[in-house]
């Protein structure tokens, strides 16, 4: 099966009152986790990839050539998307040459007539080659490729104007962040998020930072339609908690414990194990 675009994924979610869950790649490992949770859960999937993992991994095409080198290899059913995550406009563009099926056009930092105009030239884009584009509106705070902010929450007029352009999916900031929350964090602001769904009607909604955030928020965001929620801090927690494990067990002294495919066994299962679980918090297992 080949990578799909994210539109009819996201319109079915929004008919069924679920959520597709996007997870970040951050090496061939956590490619092979999350493709093979998806397909024991039936669900459909979102692979992102950030700029900082396109550097690490190679850039778009390589990237692109794994994935759908690993789906054949594991005869993977469902539908998979490779997601360009908060890509700036070059990043947009080289993922388009690079055989993504779906890109994320971030342009929350620029002015909203700027944003507005490069979104609308990507929209075109996108329609002309089959390929599904997030915009973003009210920039996501925490850390992202290094670099820490604080969220803020997106203007309702600001998201109507760029759903508007004929985006696919809309993330808008509502007090959402990535990496961990502090322990002071004041939740989502489900008010804000109402405004914004008022205006934009059936457009399906994005949730960033989905790690750490309670499970009833996720599930109250998905009823007033957020349809995809994007996880990666805490596949990286259980990754690097189970190679902490297997090092304080000694594992690695133990016959050919030092084999990396063998060190790196328990962390593709650990991070499996928590793409499966948000699967099923999203309610996306058995949409596929």
């Amino acid at each position: 099966m080949r990578l799909v675009n994210a539109k009819e994924m996201m319109q079915a979610a929004s008919r069924g009152h679920y959520a597709v869950g996007h997870f970040n790649l951050n090496n061939m490992e956590s490619i092979r986790a999350y493709l093979l949770a998806a397909q024991e859960m039936k669900a459909p999937v979102i692979l992102g990839v950030s700029g900082g993992t396109a550097k690490y991994m190679g850039g778009y095409k390589t990237i692109t050539d794994t994935v759908e080198g690993f789906m054949e290899f594991l005869d993977i059913t469902v539908p998979v998307a490779l997601h360009v995550d908060h890509g700036t406009y070059d990043q947009a563009l080289a993922a388009l040459e690079g055989g993504f099926s779906s890109i994320m056009f971030d342009g929350s930092s620029y002015p909203i007539a700027e944003n507005i105009e490069k979104t609308k030239y990507l929209v075109e884009l996108c329609r002309q080659k089959g390929i599904s584009l997030e915009a973003e509106v009210g920039a996501i705070g925490g850390e992202e490729d290094g670099k820490i902010s604080e969220g803020e929450c997106a203007d309702p007029a600001e998201c109507k104007r760029i759903a508007d352009l004929g985006v696919d999916m809309l993330a808008a900031g509502i007090g959402n962040i990535h990496g961990k929350y502090p322990a002071n964090w004041g939740g989502l602001h489900f008010d804000v998020l109402q405004k914004i769904r008022e205006v934009t009607g059936l457009m399906p909604l994005v949730l960033h930072g989905g790690s750490g955030i309670p499970e009833d928020q996720v599930k109250k965001a998905i009823t007033m339609g957020v349809c995809k929620v994007n996880v990666n801090t805490e596949c990286q927690i259980a990754f690097s908690d189970a190679l902490a494990a297997y090092y304080k067990a000694g594992k690695d002294q133990e016959s050919k414990g030092f084999v990396t495919r063998t060190i790196m066994a328990p962390a593709l299962e650990a991070a499996k194990a928590k793409c499966e679980e948000k699967i099923r918090l999203f309610g996306s297992d058995n949409k596929a």
